[in-house]
């Protein structure tokens, strides 16, 4: 079975809200998939399952405190799988 990425990101060249996006998860020392995608609606975030939607609802997760939350989350789903 091919492992998946825990977080992926679905994103399109010189986009600043795709940018701003890998920006936080890489502060965050969050190893991602980057998936280069022709959708007009850049970036869509899931984490594990989760669909998080866009940049602003990643910045919305991580200032309420709840973007670590769902990540510690799907690390624990995933290692039950």
């Amino acid at each position: 079975m091919k492992k998946t990425h825990l977080v992926q990101i679905y994103t399109k060249p010189d986009c600043p809200y795709c940018t701003r996006a890998k920006a936080l998860l890489s502060k965050k020392h969050v190893v991602y998939q980057e998936i280069r995608s022709g959708r007009h609606t850049v970036p869509q975030i899931f984490i594990g399952h989760y669909h998080v939607g866009g940049c602003d609802d990643l910045y919305a997760l991580e200032g309420a405190g709840k973007l670590d939350e769902l990540l510690i989350e799907a690390i624990n789903i995933e290692h039950k799988e």
